[in-house]
């Protein structure tokens, strides 16, 4: 890519402002503009089977994260809980700066890739055949391979610089920590694909509701074993 795309440019912005002023919420947001970048520049070439669809699932994706981030910004109760619990524990300074990445990661995978899922799949999906289904569920899979690639530039870039003794820990692993953590956002993103299939296929809109609302409550479970600080923000 010669120029990032727009919503890699709006996160770009955002990291610098944050890093700035020592803001740790740019700790995730970096992370989350490398992959996204990474993933764009998969889409043009022939990475995917419907290039297509998986930049209208980069873009959704991007918007929740901003629309959580706005709302969180402008009043802090109206925002995800999730996302208040990541960001607070991002202002926290007795929280590790891996906690407060994994947090933000945790919010955006656990619970905003859910209702990103939804939203592309639901004009289509009664329509969709087997196997048209399992197209999208193999994109779906195949952006993991991108996380992957990824995450040993995260961990020298991001983690690194806020943790320099993760060097250290670097060297001793080798690529296990790398794969280790691949594979745990392979396992969530697993999980995700199965949450946002219950939720389209979920026969009444209440149950549809309490199913997300599921969905968020172990998020949070799962941010506080990450951090259990978080469990009281």
């Amino acid at each position: 890519m010669t120029h990032p795309p727009p919503i890699v440019a709006r996160m770009h912005s955002h990291v610098e402002r944050w890093t700035a002023c020592a803001d740790d919420r740019a700790l995730f947001l970096r992370c989350y503009s490398m992959m996204t970048g990474n993933v764009f520049a998969t889409a043009e070439g022939d990475g995917f089977g419907d290039r297509d669809w998986v930049v209208r699932l980069l873009h959704r994706f991007a918007d929740y994260y901003f629309d959580g981030l706005d709302a969180f910004e402008r009043a802090p109760e109206s925002a995800p809980a999730v996302w208040r619990q990541a960001h607070r524990l991002a202002a926290d300074p007795d929280a590790a700066p891996i906690q407060k990445l994994l947090l933000g990661v945790n919010a955006h995978i656990n619970y905003d890739l859910v209702l990103t899922l939804v939203d592309l799949l639901e004009p289509e999906w009664g329509a969709l055949s087997p196997e048209a289904r399992g197209a999208r569920y193999e994109d779906h899979c195949r952006i993991n391979d991108v996380i992957g690639r990824t995450i040993d530039a995260v961990q020298d870039e991001v983690v690194e610089p806020a943790m320099p003794f993760m060097a250290y820990v670097d060297r001793w692993l080798g690529p296990l920590d790398e794969a280790l953590v691949s594979g745990v956002i392979t396992r969530w993103r697993e999980g995700v694909w199965r949450h946002a299939v219950a939720v389209l296929d979920a026969p009444t809109t209440a149950s549809r509701d309490q199913l997300v609302s599921r969905v968020e409550a172990e998020a949070l479970r799962t941010g506080g074993l990450v951090c259990p600080r978080a469990r009281h923000l």
